[in-house]
Protein backbone atom coordinates (compact mmCIF):
# COMPACT_ATOMS: atom_id res chain seq x y z
CA UNK A 1 0.00 0.00 0.00
CA UNK A 2 2.67 2.31 0.96
CA UNK A 3 4.75 1.74 -2.28
CA UNK A 4 1.52 2.14 -4.39
CA UNK A 5 0.99 5.62 -2.53
CA UNK A 6 4.11 6.56 -3.12
CA UNK A 7 4.27 5.99 -6.51
CA UNK A 8 1.28 7.48 -7.04
CA UNK A 9 3.04 11.06 -5.17
CA UNK A 10 6.13 10.49 -7.53
CA UNK A 11 3.49 10.47 -10.74
CA UNK A 12 1.92 13.68 -9.32
CA UNK A 13 4.85 15.19 -8.87
CA UNK A 14 6.57 14.18 -12.03
CA UNK A 15 4.63 16.91 -14.36
CA UNK A 16 5.81 19.69 -11.70
CA UNK A 17 9.42 18.53 -11.87
CA UNK A 18 9.68 18.63 -15.71
CA UNK A 19 8.01 22.30 -15.61
CA UNK A 20 10.56 23.01 -12.88
CA UNK A 21 13.39 21.24 -15.10
CA UNK A 22 12.35 23.90 -18.05
CA UNK A 23 12.28 26.79 -16.07
CA UNK A 24 15.87 26.34 -14.89
CA UNK A 25 17.08 25.15 -17.71
CA UNK A 26 15.80 28.01 -19.99
CA UNK A 27 17.23 30.88 -17.11
CA UNK A 28 20.73 28.77 -17.54
CA UNK A 29 19.87 29.33 -21.86
CA UNK A 30 19.41 32.62 -21.40
CA UNK A 31 22.73 33.53 -19.58
CA UNK A 32 24.62 31.54 -21.88
CA UNK A 33 23.26 33.53 -25.10
CA UNK A 34 23.78 36.48 -23.13
CA UNK A 35 20.11 37.60 -23.30
CA UNK A 36 20.92 37.73 -19.46
CA UNK A 37 23.93 39.28 -18.56
CA UNK A 38 26.76 38.11 -16.27
CA UNK A 39 29.40 41.19 -15.02
CA UNK A 40 32.64 40.95 -13.54
CA UNK A 41 33.77 41.93 -10.68
CA UNK A 42 36.58 44.23 -9.92
CA UNK A 43 38.46 41.26 -8.13
CA UNK A 44 38.56 37.79 -8.34
CA UNK A 45 35.25 35.89 -7.22
CA UNK A 46 35.29 32.55 -5.81
CA UNK A 47 31.33 31.32 -5.59
CA UNK A 48 30.87 28.08 -3.53
CA UNK A 49 27.18 26.51 -3.73
CA UNK A 50 25.53 23.19 -4.55
CA UNK A 51 22.96 22.17 -7.45
CA UNK A 52 20.83 20.24 -4.27
CA UNK A 53 18.50 21.69 -1.88
CA UNK A 54 19.84 21.12 1.79
CA UNK A 55 22.66 21.01 3.85
CA UNK A 56 25.77 20.25 2.02
CA UNK A 57 28.11 22.58 4.43
CA UNK A 58 28.75 25.41 2.15
CA UNK A 59 29.16 27.80 5.17
CA UNK A 60 31.85 25.20 6.51
CA UNK A 61 33.80 25.07 3.02
CA UNK A 62 33.41 28.91 2.68
CA UNK A 63 35.29 29.33 6.35
CA UNK A 64 37.97 26.97 5.42
CA UNK A 65 38.50 28.20 2.08
CA UNK A 66 39.37 32.03 3.65
CA UNK A 67 41.51 30.18 5.92
CA UNK A 68 43.24 28.63 3.67
CA UNK A 69 43.86 31.45 1.23
CA UNK A 70 43.85 34.13 3.99
CA UNK A 71 47.62 34.66 3.48
CA UNK A 72 47.88 35.45 0.18
CA UNK A 73 44.64 37.63 -0.22
CA UNK A 74 42.75 40.52 1.55
CA UNK A 75 39.53 38.32 1.67
CA UNK A 76 35.78 39.83 1.60
CA UNK A 77 33.07 37.24 2.28
CA UNK A 78 29.55 38.31 0.76
CA UNK A 79 26.22 36.22 1.09
CA UNK A 80 22.53 37.01 1.12
CA UNK A 81 22.10 36.78 4.47
CA UNK A 82 19.08 34.02 4.82
CA UNK A 83 16.57 34.56 6.92
CA UNK A 84 17.65 37.88 8.45
CA UNK A 85 15.56 40.61 9.78
CA UNK A 86 17.03 43.62 7.10
CA UNK A 87 17.00 44.24 4.03
CA UNK A 88 19.70 45.51 1.20
CA UNK A 89 23.20 45.84 2.26
CA UNK A 90 24.54 45.33 5.68
CA UNK A 91 27.85 44.95 6.58
CA UNK A 92 28.95 42.63 9.76
CA UNK A 93 30.03 44.77 12.59
CA UNK A 94 30.80 43.66 16.38
CA UNK A 95 27.36 44.60 17.33
CA UNK A 96 25.96 42.72 14.49
CA UNK A 97 22.98 39.89 15.49
CA UNK A 98 22.45 36.85 13.52
CA UNK A 99 18.98 38.41 13.05
CA UNK A 100 19.93 41.43 11.12
CA UNK A 101 22.80 39.49 9.14
CA UNK A 102 21.45 35.97 9.36
CA UNK A 103 23.33 33.08 11.31
CA UNK A 104 25.64 31.86 8.68
CA UNK A 105 27.19 35.02 8.05
CA UNK A 106 27.69 35.76 11.66
CA UNK A 107 29.33 32.77 12.32
CA UNK A 108 31.71 33.27 9.28
CA UNK A 109 32.29 36.83 11.16
CA UNK A 110 32.88 35.70 14.46
CA UNK A 111 34.84 32.61 13.42
CA UNK A 112 37.57 34.48 12.40
CA UNK A 113 37.28 37.59 15.49
CA UNK A 114 36.08 40.22 12.88
CA UNK A 115 39.56 40.53 10.94
CA UNK A 116 37.53 39.06 7.53
CA UNK A 117 34.48 41.33 6.20
CA UNK A 118 31.95 39.94 5.86
CA UNK A 119 28.57 41.71 4.18
CA UNK A 120 25.33 40.47 3.19
CA UNK A 121 23.14 42.12 0.12
CA UNK A 122 20.45 40.03 -1.62
CA UNK A 123 21.66 41.34 -4.99
CA UNK A 124 25.61 40.39 -4.74
CA UNK A 125 26.64 43.01 -7.58
CA UNK A 126 25.40 45.39 -5.30
CA UNK A 127 26.91 43.36 -2.63
CA UNK A 128 30.47 43.40 -3.59
CA UNK A 129 30.67 46.94 -4.83
CA UNK A 130 29.44 48.29 -1.83
CA UNK A 131 32.44 45.92 0.04
CA UNK A 132 34.55 47.43 -2.22
CA UNK A 133 34.03 50.72 -1.79
CA UNK A 134 34.28 50.52 2.08
CA UNK A 135 37.36 48.57 2.08
CA UNK A 136 39.09 48.96 -1.25
CA UNK A 137 42.52 46.56 -0.47
CA UNK A 138 40.20 43.79 -0.61
CA UNK A 139 41.16 41.44 -3.69
CA UNK A 140 39.33 38.59 -3.39
CA UNK A 141 35.98 37.89 -3.24
CA UNK A 142 34.34 34.61 -1.54
CA UNK A 143 30.34 34.47 -2.41
CA UNK A 144 28.77 31.96 -0.23
CA UNK A 145 25.65 29.96 -1.73
CA UNK A 146 25.15 31.30 -5.03
CA UNK A 147 26.08 29.34 -8.02
CA UNK A 148 23.02 29.60 -9.11
CA UNK A 149 23.71 33.50 -8.93
CA UNK A 150 24.85 33.81 -12.89
CA UNK A 151 24.50 37.71 -12.53
CA UNK A 152 28.33 37.33 -11.02
CA UNK A 153 30.98 36.42 -13.43
CA UNK A 154 33.02 34.02 -10.88
CA UNK A 155 36.68 33.16 -11.53
CA UNK A 156 35.66 30.31 -9.91
CA UNK A 157 33.09 28.24 -9.40
CA UNK A 158 33.31 25.21 -6.01
CA UNK A 159 30.05 23.15 -5.93
CA UNK A 160 29.46 20.73 -3.31
CA UNK A 161 27.43 17.47 -3.55
CA UNK A 162 26.90 15.37 -0.15
CA UNK A 163 28.39 11.49 -0.35
CA UNK A 164 25.50 10.16 1.22
CA UNK A 165 22.86 12.28 -0.95
CA UNK A 166 24.71 12.14 -4.91
CA UNK A 167 23.60 14.27 -6.97
CA UNK A 168 23.76 11.45 -9.92
CA UNK A 169 21.05 9.49 -8.47
CA UNK A 170 18.73 12.09 -7.89
CA UNK A 171 15.71 14.25 -9.33
CA UNK A 172 14.91 17.65 -9.61
CA UNK A 173 12.33 19.78 -7.50
CA UNK A 174 9.64 18.80 -6.29
CA UNK A 175 10.49 15.19 -7.05
CA UNK A 176 14.23 15.41 -5.85
CA UNK A 177 15.99 18.04 -4.04
CA UNK A 178 18.16 18.57 -7.22
CA UNK A 179 17.79 22.60 -7.66
CA UNK A 180 19.63 21.88 -11.05
CA UNK A 181 20.29 19.27 -13.54
CA UNK A 182 23.41 17.09 -13.07
CA UNK A 183 24.84 18.93 -16.34
CA UNK A 184 24.77 22.22 -13.94
CA UNK A 185 28.20 20.35 -12.53
CA UNK A 186 29.83 21.77 -15.67
CA UNK A 187 30.08 25.26 -15.25
CA UNK A 188 31.72 24.31 -11.89
CA UNK A 189 36.11 24.27 -11.71
CA UNK A 190 35.73 22.24 -8.78
CA UNK A 191 33.15 19.79 -7.39
CA UNK A 192 33.94 18.56 -3.77
CA UNK A 193 31.87 15.73 -2.18
CA UNK A 194 31.27 16.90 1.08
CA UNK A 195 30.61 14.82 4.57
CA UNK A 196 32.54 11.51 3.68
CA UNK A 197 32.74 8.73 6.12
CA UNK A 198 35.95 7.93 7.49
CA UNK A 199 36.36 4.36 5.62
CA UNK A 200 36.40 5.25 2.18
CA UNK A 201 37.73 2.78 0.04
CA UNK A 202 40.21 3.67 -2.86
CA UNK A 203 37.74 1.89 -5.38
CA UNK A 204 35.17 4.16 -3.83
CA UNK A 205 37.01 6.99 -4.56
CA UNK A 206 36.85 5.69 -8.11
CA UNK A 207 33.08 4.94 -8.62
CA UNK A 208 32.25 8.38 -7.03
CA UNK A 209 34.33 10.42 -9.74
CA UNK A 210 33.24 8.30 -12.79
CA UNK A 211 29.88 8.71 -11.94
CA UNK A 212 30.43 12.35 -11.34
CA UNK A 213 31.35 12.29 -15.42
CA UNK A 214 33.49 15.69 -14.83
CA UNK A 215 35.44 17.32 -18.15
CA UNK A 216 39.24 16.41 -17.52
CA UNK A 217 39.63 20.68 -17.04
CA UNK A 218 37.32 20.05 -13.89
CA UNK A 219 39.02 18.81 -10.08
CA UNK A 220 37.33 16.23 -8.03
CA UNK A 221 37.85 16.57 -4.06
CA UNK A 222 36.46 14.97 -1.06
CA UNK A 223 36.26 16.01 2.46
CA UNK A 224 34.97 15.67 5.74
CA UNK A 225 33.81 17.53 8.54
CA UNK A 226 35.81 17.20 11.75
CA UNK A 227 34.37 18.29 15.13
CA UNK A 228 36.14 19.93 17.80
CA UNK A 229 36.17 20.29 21.55
CA UNK A 230 33.20 21.21 22.85
CA UNK A 231 32.93 24.92 23.38
CA UNK A 232 29.64 26.39 25.76
CA UNK A 233 27.63 28.67 24.35
CA UNK A 234 27.12 31.19 27.33
CA UNK A 235 30.86 31.21 28.50
CA UNK A 236 30.46 33.13 31.04
CA UNK A 237 27.91 30.97 32.43
CA UNK A 238 29.77 27.94 32.45
CA UNK A 239 32.18 25.57 34.27
CA UNK A 240 36.09 26.46 34.34
CA UNK A 241 36.35 22.58 33.24
CA UNK A 242 34.03 22.33 30.27
CA UNK A 243 32.86 18.72 29.91
CA UNK A 244 34.05 16.52 27.09
CA UNK A 245 32.12 13.93 24.53
CA UNK A 246 35.11 11.12 25.22
CA UNK A 247 34.18 10.86 29.08
CA UNK A 248 30.71 10.55 28.62
CA UNK A 249 28.89 7.21 29.42
CA UNK A 250 25.84 5.27 28.94
CA UNK A 251 25.15 6.59 32.37
CA UNK A 252 25.22 10.27 30.88
CA UNK A 253 22.61 11.71 28.73
CA UNK A 254 22.62 14.76 26.22
CA UNK A 255 19.85 16.19 24.37
CA UNK A 256 21.22 17.43 21.06
CA UNK A 257 19.70 20.15 19.55
CA UNK A 258 19.68 20.93 15.49
CA UNK A 259 17.88 23.68 13.30
CA UNK A 260 20.69 22.54 9.78
CA UNK A 261 20.08 21.59 6.35
CA UNK A 262 21.22 17.57 6.90
CA UNK A 263 21.63 16.96 11.12
CA UNK A 264 22.49 13.72 10.70
CA UNK A 265 26.19 13.85 10.61
CA UNK A 266 25.98 15.73 13.83
CA UNK A 267 23.40 13.42 15.34
CA UNK A 268 25.95 10.29 14.64
CA UNK A 269 28.99 11.86 15.92
CA UNK A 270 27.46 12.70 19.57
CA UNK A 271 26.03 8.87 19.53
CA UNK A 272 29.59 7.53 18.76
CA UNK A 273 30.15 8.35 22.66
CA UNK A 274 27.71 6.14 23.95
CA UNK A 275 25.83 8.11 25.97
CA UNK A 276 21.63 8.45 25.77
CA UNK A 277 21.08 11.48 23.12
CA UNK A 278 18.09 12.69 22.54
CA UNK A 279 17.35 14.32 19.69
CA UNK A 280 15.31 17.85 19.06
CA UNK A 281 15.10 18.99 15.72
CA UNK A 282 14.27 21.98 14.13
CA UNK A 283 13.88 23.61 10.47
CA UNK A 284 16.90 24.90 8.56
CA UNK A 285 18.12 28.41 10.21
CA UNK A 286 15.13 28.35 12.70
CA UNK A 287 14.51 31.42 15.17
CA UNK A 288 13.81 29.37 18.33
CA UNK A 289 10.81 31.32 20.10
CA UNK A 290 9.54 31.22 23.45
CA UNK A 291 7.39 28.42 22.76
CA UNK A 292 10.70 26.26 21.67
CA UNK A 293 12.47 27.31 24.96
CA UNK A 294 10.00 26.21 27.09
CA UNK A 295 9.46 22.30 25.08
CA UNK A 296 13.86 21.81 25.03
CA UNK A 297 13.83 22.93 29.14
CA UNK A 298 10.92 20.57 29.34
CA UNK A 299 13.10 17.81 28.09
CA UNK A 300 15.97 18.35 30.13
CA UNK A 301 14.38 18.36 33.17
CA UNK A 302 13.04 14.79 32.41
CA UNK A 303 16.63 13.97 31.69
CA UNK A 304 17.71 11.35 33.99
CA UNK A 305 21.47 10.80 33.68
CA UNK A 306 24.16 11.45 36.06
CA UNK A 307 25.46 14.21 33.98
CA UNK A 308 23.19 15.89 31.42
CA UNK A 309 24.18 18.05 28.83
CA UNK A 310 22.79 19.83 25.64
CA UNK A 311 24.89 19.49 22.89
CA UNK A 312 23.98 21.44 19.75
CA UNK A 313 25.48 22.73 16.21
CA UNK A 314 27.66 25.68 15.37
CA UNK A 315 25.09 27.56 13.39
CA UNK A 316 22.67 26.82 16.09
CA UNK A 317 24.48 28.33 18.67
CA UNK A 318 24.96 31.75 17.31
CA UNK A 319 20.70 31.41 17.16
CA UNK A 320 20.91 30.72 20.88
CA UNK A 321 23.61 33.35 21.68
CA UNK A 322 21.66 36.02 21.27
CA UNK A 323 18.23 34.62 21.85
CA UNK A 324 17.32 36.78 25.00
CA UNK A 325 14.29 33.72 25.54
CA UNK A 326 16.87 30.79 26.55
CA UNK A 327 16.34 29.78 29.62
CA UNK A 328 18.66 31.13 32.26
CA UNK A 329 18.99 27.42 34.27
CA UNK A 330 19.92 25.66 31.03
CA UNK A 331 22.81 28.07 29.97
CA UNK A 332 25.66 26.24 32.42
CA UNK A 333 24.95 22.94 30.51
CA UNK A 334 24.47 24.24 26.74
CA UNK A 335 27.47 23.59 24.21
CA UNK A 336 28.34 23.22 21.11
CA UNK A 337 30.36 21.64 18.57
CA UNK A 338 32.68 23.77 16.28
CA UNK A 339 33.23 22.15 13.32
CA UNK A 340 36.07 22.16 10.84
CA UNK A 341 36.79 20.55 7.02
CA UNK A 342 39.25 18.16 6.09
CA UNK A 343 40.35 17.43 2.20
CA UNK A 344 40.75 13.80 2.63
CA UNK A 345 43.70 11.77 0.85
CA UNK A 346 46.20 14.19 2.34
CA UNK A 347 45.23 16.73 -0.99
CA UNK A 348 44.59 19.83 1.21
CA UNK A 349 48.13 21.04 -0.33
CA UNK A 350 46.76 20.07 -4.11
CA UNK A 351 43.24 22.12 -3.21
CA UNK A 352 44.80 25.27 -2.20
CA UNK A 353 47.17 24.88 -5.51
CA UNK A 354 44.33 24.54 -7.70
CA UNK A 355 42.56 27.25 -5.98
CA UNK A 356 45.48 29.84 -6.43
CA UNK A 357 46.08 28.36 -9.97
CA UNK A 358 42.93 29.46 -10.66
CA UNK A 359 42.62 32.26 -9.31
CA UNK A 360 45.96 33.17 -11.23
CA UNK A 361 45.23 32.61 -14.54
CA UNK A 362 44.13 35.21 -16.90
CA UNK A 363 40.75 35.36 -18.40
CA UNK A 364 41.55 35.86 -22.14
Amino acid sequence: MMKKRGKFIQFLLYPMSMLYGAVVYMRNKFFDWGVLKQKSAPVPVIVVGNISAGGTGKTPHVEFIVSLLRNSYNIGVVSRGYKRSTKGFVLATRQSTPSEIGDEPYQIYNKFNGDVAVAVCEKRVNGINELLKIDPDINLIVLDDAFQHRYIKPKVSIVLTEYNRPVFEDKLLPLGMLREPIDALKRANIVIVSKCPDNIKPVEYSIYSRNLDLFPYQSSFFSKFEYGSLKPVFPDKAPTVPPSLEWLSDDDMVLTIAGIGNPRPFIKYVRRFNPRVWVNLFPDHHNFNKKDMALIEKRFKAMTGNNNFIVTTEKDAVRMAANQTFPEALKPYTYFLPVNVRILKGETAAFEEQLLKLLSWQDL
